[in-house]
């Protein structure tokens, strides 16, 4: 039987060859007459014999089971046992102890904490992934501890909070130190959660608006520094969280919701906050291409800061809504330029300046009583669009296009009537479909299916609006008189598109006329009807039969 080299490993398939290439030589040189020599011979294994390939190993399947195996029960577990027996002490940490003096749980967890300490001393090379878990733990365990100094007991060791907090920020402080000097990116994530949960229990506003805008700007120094772009997910959810915690009156700790209402200064933190967690993706490192962390960084600080930003204004900042929210819309469309101008970036381009679009919405609303803000939001669909062609941004004309129709159906699920607050959406419509066209070669897309889009809408929203807010018996002549607008406009802009909305227009007032116009309408407006209608068709049968000629 013969043994193929592929099958074996590559060492062993090496020498697999070389033992067979030596005895085929060796048959060469018997053939030929030739001495071999004996240092050859003793080496080459005998003509009868055959090379036999040493046994084979486990499958693919049976070693990835043993590795999968052997990451679970060495890792996995060492991790979660760690967490355990942490979470098992600070609970026993936590407990009340009367008869005993107050600062005993503090030292007994130092002393416990020592001793893990000492474990992952003494295992640091022989165990080193499990003195790295240990080392967290015993840093969580001493953080406890210090807390347990005036938290969790009805008589603390330490009388005064500050002086507790001042503690618990210093032994942050140098841990995060410790963990930099590691160079782990998990430990500093876990010193910067505890400078957090710091800043959360000293219950003082200005302490946790100093503390969480120094953290989120270290957040965003480590970032940069080490490439931890992970990190940025993370130092966003817990300045966010604890922004909010503090606006909700510390729930987990006071165990009741209440909204804030002072300082006013927090209504704006997050905004600052936003801003400063934008830099590490304006001066991230390659600039060229955008991943799913560079977009997903962006887009969760948008949803992060607006979420929070939202519920404060709308609860208890009411009288500052419109100001507030102006002023965030300033913001985030100013971050879209920089990113545009900057880096040529997209989706951060495309996220600030829809999240500013939608902050001025808001303070549109804010500002102005229905239905009269309805004309400022159409006509606030005319700026995205335009800064969509200088940002040439696809996504920007499609989501605008989307909000625009909301809008609109807004409008009229909200009014009682129909007015000619409608018209003006057509005149957007109309308007919109003009600046994509003369500008489509800024945008990287091809504008005619949301032209067409826009002018479907204004299609019909002209005769609907015009069916309301026209006397019945004038209704024929407006549609008219909207399909002779179209006309002139295919002249003057030498677009075949109008004259289909023309003749379109014209084929619905013919509907109207003989289904609505005979039946309902008094004769004198049923004979204008129709003579207007006729001699409109006429005149325009006539332009046509000129228009052939002239070909």
């Amino acid at each position: 039987m013969e043994h193929h080299p592929q099958d074996l490993s590559s060492a062993e398939s090496l020498l697999y060859h070389l033992q067979s290439l030596e005895a085929r030589l060796q048959r060469i040189e018997t053939h030929l007459g030739l001495e071999v020599q004996e240092k050859v011979k003793e080496y080459l294994p005998s003509q009868r014999e055959e090379i036999s390939p040493p046994a084979q190993h486990g499958t693919l399947a049976t070693q990835t089971d043993d590795k999968l195996e052997l990451e679970i029960g060495e890792f996995w577990f060492a991790k979660i046992g760690i967490i355990v027996l942490a979470v098992g002490i600070i609970f026993l940490l936590t407990l009340p102890y009367p008869d005993y003096p107050a600062f005993l749980p503090s030292v007994a967890g130092v002393v416990i904490a020592g001793g893990i300490f000492g474990l992952s001393f003494l295992w640091r090379t022989s165990y080193a992934f499990l003195s790295r878990y240990l080392l967290g733990g015993g840093m969580i365990l001493v953080f406890f501890s210090t807390m347990r100094l005036y938290y969790f007991s009805p008589q603390p060791a330490i009388g005064e909070k500050w002086l507790v907090v001042a503690l618990l920020l210093l032994l942050s402080g140098v841990n995060i130190i410790i963990a930099l000097r590691r160079n782990s990116v998990y430990l500093t994530a876990i010193h910067l959660a505890a400078c957090f949960v710091t800043a959360t229990i000293a219950e003082q506003a200005y302490v946790l608006f100093a503390i969480t805008l120094l953290l989120s700007t270290l957040v965003v120094y480590l970032v940069l520094k080490f490439q931890w772009r992970n990190l940025l997910f993370f130092g966003m959810f817990l300045a966010y969280f604890a922004h909010l915690h503090w606006f909700l009156n510390n729930p987990i700790l006071t165990g009741s919701f209440e909204f804030a209402t002072t300082p006013m200064v927090g209504l704006y933190i997050p905004l600052v906050i936003a801003a400063i967690f934008s830099l590490p993706v304006l001066f991230r490192a390659d600039k060229t291409t955008e991943d799913v962390i560079t977009i997903g960084s962006t887009f969760f600080n948008c949803a992060g800061v607006y979420s929070v930003y939202l519920l404060i204004t709308f609860t208890s900042f009411r009288d500052e809504l419109v100001i507030a929210h102006t002023l965030a819309s300033a913001l985030f469309l100013s971050l879209s330029i920089i990113f545009w101008l900057r880096v040529k970036s997209k989706y951060s381009t495309f996220f600030y300046a829809m999240l500013g679009y939608t902050a001025l919405s808001v303070a549109l609303i804010g500002a102005f009583e229905p239905p009269n803000v309805f004309i400022y939001l159409s006509w606030q669909s005319m700026l995205v669009v335009s800064t969509a062609i200088w940002f040439r941004s696809k996504f920007i004309v499609v989501a605008n296009f989307f909000i625009y129709l909301i809008t609109f159906f807004a409008y009229l699920t909200l009014t009682n009537e129909i007015g000619g607050i409608s018209l003006g959406f057509g005149v957007v419509a109309l308007l919109s479909a003009r600046i994509l066209n003369a500008q489509r070669n800024r945008l990287e897309l091809q504008t005619d299916k949301m032209r067409l889009a826009y002018l479907v809408c204004a299609f019909f929203i002209f005769p609907y609006t015009l069916y309301y807010i026209v006397p019945s018996g004038f209704i024929a002549l407006s549609w008219i008189g909207v399909a002779a607008v179209y006309y002139a406009m295919s002249l003057l802009l030498q677009n075949e598109k109008y004259r289909w909305m023309a003749l379109l227009t014209l084929a619905l007032t013919v509907l109207y006329v003989f289904i609505i116009g005979i039946a309902l309408l008094e004769p004198t407006y049923r004979i204008i009807s129709f003579l207007g209608l006729g001699f409109a068709l006429v005149v325009i049968s006539l332009l046509y039969t000129k228009k052939r000629l002239k070909k």
